[in-house]
């Protein structure tokens, strides 16, 4: 079934759009901010844009924190496919994570995100992206 972005997008503001992203885990949950505009790497976004995304970056963050009971949260931009970008546009990832004792070693284990993946049914995502939507507006 085709994705429609639509159902997962909870804010918009002047450069940038923030959605739900399909991944999930049991410490983390994952939201995605990206540039309106196309771009495959963060060099070639305007000086606007940048601000706009981490500005849509910071909102968010302090608001899901609040909204998760979250103690931490973890901003990620993997630009370019050498640094892990699987998706070929700018983006910023928000993870936020509970009160956990991470070591070295486990905070490792536990950003494999892939180890611990679920992947949710599109309407579950789009309820929870109704709700962000609500807390954000």
């Amino acid at each position: 079934m085709p994705w429609s972005i639509s159902a997962l997008l909870f804010l918009v503001i002047s450069f940038s759009l923030s959605i739900l992203n399909g991944l999930l885990t049991n410490t983390f949950t994952v939201f995605d901010i990206f540039s309106g505009r196309e771009v495959k790497r963060f060099v070639d976004l305007t000086a606007d844009e940048i601000r706009d995304l981490w500005l849509s970056a910071q909102k968010i963050g302090c608001q899901l924190e609040s909204y998760h009971k979250a103690s931490s949260l973890t901003f990620t931009i993997q630009d370019g496919p050498q640094a892990g970008q699987t998706v070929p546009h700018v983006h910023i990832h928000i993870l936020r994570a509970k009160a956990i004792d991470l070591k070295e070693k486990e905070l490792k284990q536990k950003l494999d995100l892939d180890k611990e993946r679920t992947d949710r049914s599109m309407e579950e995502m789009a309820e929870e992206a109704d709700a962000y939507r609500k807390l954000l507006l």
